[in-house]
Formats: structure tokens, sequence, C-alpha cells
């Protein structure tokens, strides 16, 4: 396993590491003995940083971090989110009161006195640039309810407002080969003021896995069937923002990053660690095979600069165009 440092902080995390929206809900059929089966393969693995919210199957795949990290808090970094087990439009969402619920339940389910990361969970842009969200975040820092505090955001705009606030240390951002505007601005000011860059959905939604054809069909409880045209949430969360006949069309026209590095979702998975501003990219799982394929992203050959021009190409010209949403 190898480590990067989480912007100026002192923790030093997993270069892949593991977000847990799949084996709490909303990603089509869960079985709790093959999630934790998974966390233990990771961990086992090297793996220290886990990604959670306390909306993932409603606090579910906390509780599933408390099992499998049992004994090992101190070695083992979880960050989790909080502000959509409310309403996100409302202000009283953001109030201290209502923070220092949804701290102290994530508290509860993970069964730990303090959360290493945790995250404002993909708030309106207004929320950001008022900016009393913040204060109450430093209060509970300096109570030792939290060590560190960031923001999982939907769009550049948004992450370079974060940037403004200076205890900001981490970014949670929707970046892979089909997304990869935040490389332009976002994450080289990222890197220069020290904040850490954790990759949500390298995968973008599993269609750079190429295992997806056109008449590939989800459950209904699986996001990619409920959410392709952000009827739920944002757009960008489901298939990077395109719509899934086009994603699938564009993946095809991709099977040659494989090459040399086993299948697609490890060169995809590769693309991303190839940038020196991530921290760690976290693809999610349901089972210890998924854990251990997306590990092996660590052992595959990097992308050379002729591989990265031709895929930064293929996304102006003909992945760009497609992306719907703000981002």
């Amino acid at each position: 396993m190898h480590y990067r440092n989480l912007g100026s902080t002192e923790l030093q995390v997993s270069e892949v590491s593991f977000g847990t929206w799949a084996i709490g809900g909303s990603w089509g059929k869960i079985d709790d003995k093959a999630s934790l089966e998974g966390l233990a393969a990771a961990i086992d693995a090297g793996v220290n940083f886990f990604d959670t919210a306390d909306v993932y199957g409603d606090g579910h795949s906390e509780e599933l971090l408390a099992q499998a990290t049992k004994g090992k808090e101190d070695q083992i970094y979880i960050a989790t989110k909080f502000c959509r087990a409310g309403d996100i439009h409302n202000p009283a969402t953001y109030a201290e009161a209502s923070i220092r619920r949804f701290c102290e339940a994530s508290l509860k389910r993970l069964q730990r006195d303090r959360i290493d990361l945790y995250q404002i969970h993909c708030p309106p842009t207004n929320v950001l640039r008022d900016g009393e969200v913040f204060g109450v975040l430093d209060k509970l820092q300096a109570e030792g309810k939290i060590r560190y505090y960031g923001v999982s955001v939907e769009s550049v705009e948004e992450g370079l407002i974060c940037l403004n606030y200076p205890n900001v240390k981490a970014l949670q951002v929707i970046f892979n080969i089909f997304r990869q505007k935040p490389l332009d601005e976002l994450l080289p000011r990222a890197k220069a003021q020290g904040v850490g860059i954790l990759v949500r959905l390298p995968l973008a939604s599993g269609l750079l896995t190429g295992k997806f054809t056109r008449d590939t069909r989800f459950a209904p409880d699986d996001h990619r069937s409920f959410n392709e045209n952000g009827e739920q949430f944002n757009v960008g969360e489901t298939f990077a923002g395109l719509g899934f006949a086009k994603g699938v069309e564009l993946a095809d026209q991709l099977t040659w990053i494989a090459n040399g590095r086993g299948n697609m979702a490890r060169a995809a998975i590769r693309w991303v660690l190839d940038h020196e501003e991530v921290t760690c990219a976290i693809p999610g799982f349901k089972n210890a095979a998924q854990v251990q394929d997306n590990l092996e992203a660590l052992h595959v050959p990097s992308f050379t600069a002729e591989e990265r021009r031709k895929l930064q190409s293929f996304y102006d010209h003909e992945v760009k165009p497609w992306i719907r949403g703000a981002y």
C-alpha cells in the first residue's frame, strides 16, 4: 500500500481508500456479510481510510464501519458527512444545534469519540458562500469532536468557494476520465493551499469498468435507475452527469486504457492517482473481490504523457458536450 498526506494535516491515508455508499444502500441489493468481508479485506491490505455519510442506509454504513474497525480506531481513519439527513435548503439544518445532533448521532453509530474528517455533504452553494457553517465546525474541532473538516462539493465553483476558508482541510470531488474539469483550476489551487482531495466516483458509477451495455438494467432501489436524470439529487452523482446510453457509448471507445493494466476499472483508478494533487481515490464496493480488484490499480503502469493528452482531447471533444448539470 502507498500513502499520501491529507493536505497539510498529519494524516497519511491509503492512495486507494473506499467509499461506503454502496454497502449502505441505493446501489441495489446489499449483503452485510459480504460488506464486512470487503471491509476486512481492505484493512488487511493496508487501507486505513474510509468515507461514509449519515444518510448511507440511514446510518447503516457507519454502523458497519464501527464493526469492522472495532479496536483499530487509532489506526483506521473515518470520514463521514452531514446535512442531508435534514432539508438541505433550510437554514436551520446548518444551525449549531442541528449540526451537533448530526455529529453526535454519527459518533454514536461509529462508536467513536472523535470523527477524523467531518464533511458538509453537498450543500447548496449559498450555504458555502454564507460561511456560518464553518464557524460551527470550528467549535466542534476545538471541543475535540472532530479532528478536521472538509466539504463534499458538486462543482468546481463550490470547491473554489471552500478554499476561501482556511480551516477547510479536504475537498471531496467528482473526478474521473469523464469529469476532468477540476484539473484546470481547482486541483492546482487546492494543492497550493495544502487542501487534500478525495476523489469520489472514479469509475463514473461503473461506466468506466466497461462492463455495461445499452441493455444493462439496474434495480429500482439503485440510484443508477432512479437518478439517471437527476430526479432525486444532483445528476452528476450518477454516471458523471452523462445519460446512460451515451456513457456506455463513450466507455466503449476507451477499452484501450486496459491494455497492459488488466482491466478498465484498474486503469481508470490509476489515471486518477496519476495526478499528484489527489490524496486518494475512494471507489465503492460490495464485496471482497471488488475491493481486491480495485486495489490492483496500485500495481498497474501509470499513463504516459501521450496517453494523458489523448484522454484530455477525448474529454474535451467527445465527453464534455454531453455532461449535464453544474459541474
